[in-house]
């Protein structure tokens, strides 16, 4: 059983979303298909047939979030330190060819989220950053085509 790397705030989210599908959306969907059983015949009746899909997508979610939970190996970023880029590391980047700054968090990829800032493990860039330090370039095979990085900052926030 492979392990997930994840920091403590994304096991946090993940266990918030799972609260949420077990003790929200799992009662909600159930009293639904009680009120379309009632409606009469199950054969033609798409209120029941859309509350049955929709409990067996919550279903599907919860069963993934236990095995993410499970196999999750939280990263306490705040104990790390050094001028290596490693997972948990926030980065500020320089692209070479526009002088524009870019700031990424090397996380999980359960958590990785590129519009706030999060991008994970297992990205491209996120690969070429790993062990490389401040003032270092990296180039990157992006589907945009290559993209050159100079290293300007890295943290452990």
């Amino acid at each position: 059983m492979e392990k997930i790397p994840m920091t403590a705030a994304g096991y946090a989210v993940l266990e918030s979303e799972l609260k949420h599908c077990q003790q929200v959306e799992r009662p909600r969907i159930i009293q639904q298909i009680a009120d379309a059983r009632s409606h009469g015949d199950l054969s033609e009746n798409a209120e029941y047939h859309a509350a049955k899909e929709a409990q067996s997508h919550n279903e599907g979610r919860i069963a993934e979030l236990e095995d993410k939970l499970a196999r999750a190996e939280i990263i306490d970023v705040s104990k790390l330190s050094g001028d290596t880029i490693k997972f948990g590391a926030t980065v500020t980047l320089i692209d070479e060819d526009t002088d524009e700054k870019k700031v990424w968090q090397i996380v999980g990829e359960p958590e990785a989220d590129a519009k706030s800032g999060r991008i994970s493990i297992t990205s491209p860039l996120a690969r070429a950053l790993i062990g490389k330090s401040k003032g270092a370039t990296v180039e990157v095979v992006t589907p945009g085509g290559a993209k050159a990085y100079e290293i300007k900052k890295v943290e452990w926030t």
